[in-house]
């Protein structure tokens, strides 16, 4: 009854931190999105030197654990000169790191629709572009759903270390309950289960979205293969 009661009284402050958590994945994926399918592009139809290019920010993102590249933004840049509030800082690096492991995944995608495609849709006399975006990547997104809705659950766990550069998420807001409280393992299984329904929902959602808009027979199965 006591560690009821002391749920019901950390829970509006967890759930305060929970939307922070929300916010925190939903522009970290979208900086995912937004640059990790140029890099996709750029892997696939690219020359030399631009595969070379984004080959080296994608393993250099991927070989940075995460909780350096976010002590890096926060407190490296101000060191010349660019100061970032720390909830942008942490968007920024949680982003900037998933939009590297989302590129493997549209490149994937992207190569599992085939080149033939491409090869008949520059016949018809449309531009590499042009034909990417209305032939290509609408099959190769779709086919993405699965691998992305993993990496969709990763990002949103991975926000909780947003917290060692000072934003008040969900982790950040059970540690100032647990201060006054001192009852740490009731409010550490509270945040897991909070955790784990948005992980929940997370994952249930794009797998609807996914068997809505399958290309039938086609799909593939995956996620970080090395990541972690």
């Amino acid at each position: 009854m006591e560690n009821l009661e002391l749920i019901i009284d950390a829970l509006p402050y967890l759930l305060e931190g929970t939307l922070v958590t929300i916010q925190l994945t939903f522009w970290s994926l979208l900086i995912g999105i937004v640059v990790g399918l140029p890099i996709a592009f750029a892997q696939v139809y690219g020359n030399k030197v631009m595969q070379g290019i984004v080959a080296v920010y994608e393993r250099l993102a991927r070989s940075i654990p995460l909780l350096v590249m976010l002590l890096l933004i926060n407190y490296g840049l101000p060191r010349l000169g660019l100061r970032i509030p720390i909830f942008r800082a942490a968007v920024i690096g949680i982003g900037l790191r998933s939009a590297a492991y989302q590129s493997q995944i549209y490149r994937g995608a992207i190569q599992s629709v085939g080149g033939s495609q491409m090869k008949a849709a520059r016949s018809l006399g449309m531009g590499k572009l042009k034909a990417f975006f209305y032939i290509i990547a609408p099959q190769a997104i779709r086919i993405a759903i699965p691998p992305v809705a993993n990496e969709s659950a990763i990002v949103l766990k991975d926000t909780s270390l947003a917290f060692t550069i000072g934003v008040v998420e969900l982790l950040r807001q059970g540690e100032y309950f647990i201060a006054t409280s001192n009852q740490p393992m009731v409010i550490y299984l509270t945040i897991a289960a909070i955790y784990f329904i948005l992980t929940t929902i997370v994952n249930g959602g794009l797998s609807l979205f996914e068997k809505k808009y399958q290309i039938p027979g086609i799909g593939i199965e995956g996620g970080h293969s090395d990541a972690y």
